[in-house]
């Protein structure tokens, strides 16, 4: 049997998680968006992202809009590939190979 593969963890948090699991089907997103997609407070919503950018998962850029600010999300090269690693080791969790 193939010992299970690490779960990375600064996708193992359910916010993190849910925030790259938006940013992987859209090309960006705006804050607003992420908080009302995840039902996030905007200030937990706001570290979570930090810590994501920190990581080099996301790339977060602000503007000003119509007379507010705008903070705009989009994932990275490596924030796709971590992702799609983190996946494929949850896979091995729920399907693990058969005795033999």
């Amino acid at each position: 049997m193939t010992p299970f593969r690490e779960l990375d963890p600064l996708l193992h948090s359910q916010l993190r998680l849910a925030i790259m699991s938006i940013l992987i089907s859209v090309d960006r997103a705006d804050f607003t968006y992420l908080r009302d997609k995840t039902e996030a407070t905007a200030g937990n919503l706001s570290v979570q992202l930090t810590k994501l950018k920190e990581g080099g998962y996301i790339e977060v850029s602000k503007s000003f809009g119509e007379s507010y600010p705008q903070t705009m999300c989009r994932i990275t090269t490596l924030g796709r590939t971590r992702f799609e690693e983190y996946v494929k080791s949850l896979e091995q969790y729920i399907k693990p190979e058969p005795p033999q």
